[in-house]
């Protein structure tokens, strides 16, 4: 591996991606397999490789699989596709006009082309308390560690947000004997995400695991003493005792850079079907591009997902060699929680109607989403064949009644 010095920042690249996670990593890796000979950095402001973020709520955190486990690739990969890897440092502005970015430590980064791959950051509580010792994330290996590294010390654990990672640390903690609760300030966990069978089957799952469910709880204050976490305070004024709180209520696209610089932008940086930005010779991808997907009816959404990552670093990555090929992929998406594999495919947003197929007690079945009578997303329980089977009537906007869809004895395959 070769650590670059500051004098080595003066020089250009031809590409220069800022982002060191799934979709920066994937832009590079895309680039060489399209035979791109220029030189290529990626600038990331983590000290590590790039890295796997998922098992960061699974198993990183229950410590199933260490950290090289989780590379995305090992040291000697990046070096023989010389990518120059500069890592541990941010970048704080972009000249467009002179095609260069500053980082956080004033080393100046020239490129022909840029991608911005930055993702998010972890939101953070707004409310009194937020920046307590005790209080955590889940978006870095950092984040991680520091959790491990204290959790033997405390009894009691508040989960604050009931969405994919607020369940999925839940669930691990759940195992190490601490008392878990999670807090969610709408009806039901996983609201945003899924229907309400599904949220059910996840609330009834946790509850007999001895996780404590709340919703419709609002959190007004996290409450210290000797600058330590000690509580949090609901709306109602009640006090729930723990020695940490985890904090999972979603994330905001590190974007600041390319807002100053002038770039369109939403809630992301808006691009077009080749994740070009509105900024000359700059493309952004992953977690931070507003796109207008075809899978949402043509709405300007941000997906924030493995599979989006992956394939708008193809995308960008085909632009930049001359090979336009617009961004149409059906977004796809899982969560493990306990021994259950939630597996979906399709957006369920705008939904009209769901139809439970299978039945929950058995722990395998699936929640198929329809709007205007066609098939627009699968919720697929322990049940991969459902979620296989379902990407073509997804695909192909399938109309059917749900007394068809819930026919276990009809294979999805067959429905047309």
């Amino acid at each position: 591996m070769k650590w670059l010095t500051r004098e080595d920042f003066t020089k250009q690249y031809d590409v220069v991606i800022v982002g060191a996670g799934h979709a920066g990593a994937q832009a590079a890796i895309a680039l060489r397999q399209h035979q791109f000979v220029g030189t290529i950095a990626i600038v990331g402001d983590e000290a590590e490789l790039p890295y796997e973020r998922p098992p960061l709520s699974k198993d990183y955190l229950s410590q199933e699989k260490g950290f090289e486990r989780i590379l995305l690739r090992p040291a000697r990969f990046w070096d023989d596709r010389e990518v120059d890897m500069l890592l541990g440092r941010e970048v704080d502005m972009v000249d467009p006009s002179d095609k260069k970015v500053i980082a956080s430590d004033g080393s100046v980064i020239a490129y022909n082309t840029l991608i911005w791959a930055a993702g998010g950051r972890a939101r953070r509580l707004p409310c009194a308390g937020a920046d307590l010792q005790g209080v955590h994330s889940v978006r870095t290996r950092a984040d991680v560690d520091n959790i491990l590294g204290h959790l033997e010390e405390v009894e009691k654990v508040v989960v604050i947000g009931g969405g994919y990672i607020g369940l999925e640390t839940a669930a691990v903690l759940s195992k190490t004997g601490k008392d878990i609760t999670v807090l969610e300030a709408q009806d039901r966990v996983l609201a945003r995400v899924a229907g309400r069978a599904i949220s059910n089957f996840y609330e009834a799952e946790h509850r007999a695991h001895g996780v404590v469910i709340r919703v419709d709880a609002v959190v007004r204050e996290i409450v210290g003493e000797r600058g330590r976490v000690v509580g949090v305070r609901l709306a109602n004024g009640e006090i729930l005792d723990c020695g940490m709180v985890i904090v999972g209520i979603g994330i905001a696209p590190c974007i600041d850079a390319l807002i100053a610089a002038g770039a369109r932008y939403g809630n992301g940086v808006i691009v077009d079907e080749y994740c070009r930005t509105t900024l000359p010779d700059m493309y952004a991808i992953g977690d931070c591009a507003l796109h207008a997907n075809a899978f949402a009816g043509g709405a300007e959404i941000r997906l924030e997902s493995v599979q989006n990552a992956n394939d708008m670093a193809a995308t960008a990555a085909r632009a930049v060699v001359g090979e336009l090929t617009p961004y149409r992929v059906l977004p796809w998406f899982w969560s493990n929680q306990y021994d259950l594999r939630l597996q979906t495919i399709g957006l369920s947003m705008g939904y009209d109607a769901e139809v439970v197929r299978g039945d929950p007690a058995s722990r395998s079945f699936s929640v198929i989403y329809l709007r205007d009578s066609r098939v627009i997303a699968l919720d697929c329980v322990n049940s991969t064949k459902d979620y296989v089977q379902g990407k073509r009537l997804v695909e192909n906007g399938v109309r059917s009644a749900a007394d068809v869809l819930s026919d276990t004895n009809l294979p999805l395959r067959d429905i047309s």
